[in-house]
């Protein structure tokens, strides 16, 4: 079935800030959303809801039990087919906006892709879960002058700034380095749904305002808050840092991929192979298999259990082996299984 604008979005035109004018601008702009996890897929809900008319989901992980928490757009039948978060969260839009489209991507971002999978947004969020990329995104933006969203949540904490180009200060201008040593992360850490979810509807908030155009509305701080302990902090976000690497000296060291290993960890006791880049054939791995462990696959991904480890195969090559974090048995299981 299909409603007029007029009908689906009435309410949200009601609203003096988006208008008529307001939803026409939702209607025609393209989104890039990285990372489809608790807040990836919850702005992902909200501005598909809002009208946005092309959301582009990018992901490289797949629907687990452990995601059902906090992760809005999936349910228990994604979770047991390992469907990719990306197709997952492209079908449940489609059942309750199909009147927008909608990209999925099941990829891991990387200097190799990032201009191919990014272009042509005017607005990229951030639902990803390290700053690795977070730094690949900034570079991106900051290079393109286009307007991204950090945003993040772990336990009871969020946080989220809007980089505008050339307007306000980027990550690099807050953060210069990555975070070193030992930090939380949702899997030693855990996570309130409620702070991913209120992250999130900051976010997709701030993204209305400026697909629309009220840029005096946009909030320039880096804005934390903890939802257990009530605390609530902003960072004067307002104008690049003096001697940024990225605004001022132009030295986009991460989209250059300098340093960026091959085999990653992947949170949850698990490690990330992505240097291999060939077609899988999954019926022809899924036999050779068979005489070592358990194996299942479907059209997006293979799995194979080999007490221990369980390992995930996706058809362009790329694998998240889980039960270790030493990447070098990652790497060596991976060349025994599917090859070198």
């Amino acid at each position: 079935m299909s409603w007029a604008p007029e009908e689906r979005y009435s309410r949200q035109m009601l609203f003096a800030g988006i208008g008529v004018e307001g939803q026409r601008r939702l209607l025609a702009a393209r989104v890039a959303i990285v990372g489809c996890g608790a807040t990836g897929s919850a702005v992902a809900t909200l501005l598909a809801r809002s009208g946005v008319g092309t959301l582009r989901l990018i992901d490289r992980d797949y629907v687990e039990p452990s995601n059902l928490q906090r992760q809005s757009l999936f349910d228990e039948a994604d979770a047991a087919e390992s469907m990719p978060k990306a197709l997952a969260a492209a079908k449940k839009i489609a059942a309750f906006n199909s009147q927008i489209v909608v990209e999925p991507q099941v990829a891991d971002l990387t200097p190799a892709n990032v201009r191919p999978l990014l272009q042509g947004a005017q607005l990229i969020l951030d639902g990803t879960d390290n700053f690795e990329t977070r730094y690949l995104v900034n570079d991106y933006a900051v290079q393109n002058s286009v307007p991204w969203i950090y945003a993040a949540a772990v336990g009871s904490y969020g946080v989220t700034l809007n980089v505008l180009p050339g307007k306000t200060a980027c990550l690099a201008c807050l953060f210069p380095d990555p975070p070193r040593g030992t930090f939380d992360t949702c899997d030693t850490a855990g996570i309130l749904n409620s702070a991913a979810s209120l992250v999130a509807s900051i976010e997709a908030a701030e993204a209305l305002k400026l697909l629309v155009g009220a840029d005096d509305k946009i909030r320039r701080t880096l804005l934390s808050f903890d939802l257990w302990t009530n605390a609530q902090a902003e960072v004067a976000a307002s104008a690049a840092r003096l001697g940024c690497r990225a605004c001022e000296r132009r030295d986009f060291v991460h989209l250059a991929g300098e340093g960026r290993p091959h085999v990653t960890m992947c949170g949850r006791n698990s490690v990330q192979i992505h240097e291999r880049h060939r077609p899988v054939d999954f019926a022809e791995m899924s036999f050779r298999l068979k005489p070592h462990g358990v194996v299942r696959h479907n059209n997006f991904v293979l799995k194979f259990w080999h007490d221990p480890y369980e390992m995930t195969l996706f058809p362009d090559g790329r694998a998240i082996i889980k039960g270790t974090t030493d990447t070098a048995l990652a790497r060596s299981l991976y060349a025994r299984y599917v090859g070198s």
